[in-house]
């Protein structure tokens, strides 16, 4: 379990979004100004996974103007990601997105993550990073089930949110809502106005 605890570094090639290719990508070496998600996904050229990648790169700007970098992680090599990038929508690939795809040949990255599956490929894994490396949030779908990027960004919000103010966000807290003080008295005055939102 991550959750509370820094991020396990790593350093690994990586086709980044202008489709260079780094062969010593690090990932603290690369946190945005507010922190990074880091996501896996088990292959290039599948099915479940474009979906997933075009839907980040699609709300790429959004994490962008929240100060959030945006990782892919998968066992494929560096070559195999700059070929999917470099293949059309339209023909099974990805297109050009604009976030690093790194290589995880070794599946050091997943294991330290604990998303490795079968010691062959990396579970749905999406993790978020505050801005030293403290896992904030983190969750984990078996392959066949897509996970949502909007509700990643609600999670990126409430971190943004309690980071600058000390409150904490409740169940189905979106940005621009009232949040709730830390103490009985906050939780009690919250409920009391807005439990028929929960």
């Amino acid at each position: 379990m991550l959750v509370t605890k820094k991020a396990p570094d790593f350093t690994a090639p990586a086709v980044l979004g202008n489709n260079t290719i780094e062969n010593n990508f690090n990932l603290y070496k690369n946190m945005g100004k507010n922190g990074t998600v880091v996501f896996f996904y088990p292959k290039d050229f599948t099915f479940v996974c474009p979906s997933e990648i075009i839907a980040f790169d699609k709300r790429f700007k959004d994490f962008q103007e929240r100060g959030i970098n945006v990782i892919g992680i998968s066992g494929d090599n560096e070559f195999c990601h700059f070929a999917w990038k470099n293949t059309p929508v339209n023909q099974g690939g990805i297109g050009n997105v604009q976030f690093p795809l790194v290589a995880d040949l070794t599946k050091d990255i997943a294991r330290g993550f604990d998303v490795l599956f079968d010691e062959a490929v990396a579970l749905r894994g999406s993790f978020l990073l505050d801005k030293d490396g403290t896992v904030r949030h983190a969750v984990i779908n078996d392959l066949p089930l897509g996970r949502n990027i909007d509700e990643m960004i609600r999670m990126v919000d409430t971190m943004l949110f309690t980071n600058e103010h000390g409150e904490v966000c409740p169940a189905g807290w979106h940005k621009g809502e009232k949040a709730m003080k830390a103490d009985p008295k906050g939780v009690a005055d919250y409920l009391a106005n807005n439990s028929d939102k929960l």
